[in-house]
């Protein structure tokens, strides 16, 4: 056998594979596939409008009685 004849054998062989592998997962993107489902969006009423701001916090002093 050529070196011609067996590169189109081992080719028909990874076409093969490739095509059985392709069946096997399915048609790609959202073709074949039943629609994903709408995010519904949580209530934002129940959610304050706008954080209230924290109050800016200084340094803690703590008096240390002498011993």
């Amino acid at each position: 056998m050529s070196s011609e004849s067996v590169g189109g054998i081992l080719g028909a062989i990874v076409a093969a594979i490739v095509l059985a592998v392709a069946v096997v997962f399915g048609p790609i993107g959202q073709y074949g596939k039943p629609p994903k489902p709408a995010k519904v969006e949580p209530a934002a009423a129940a959610a304050p409008a706008a954080p209230a701001a924290p109050v800016p916090r200084g340094p803690v002093i703590k008096e240390v009685p002498n011993q």
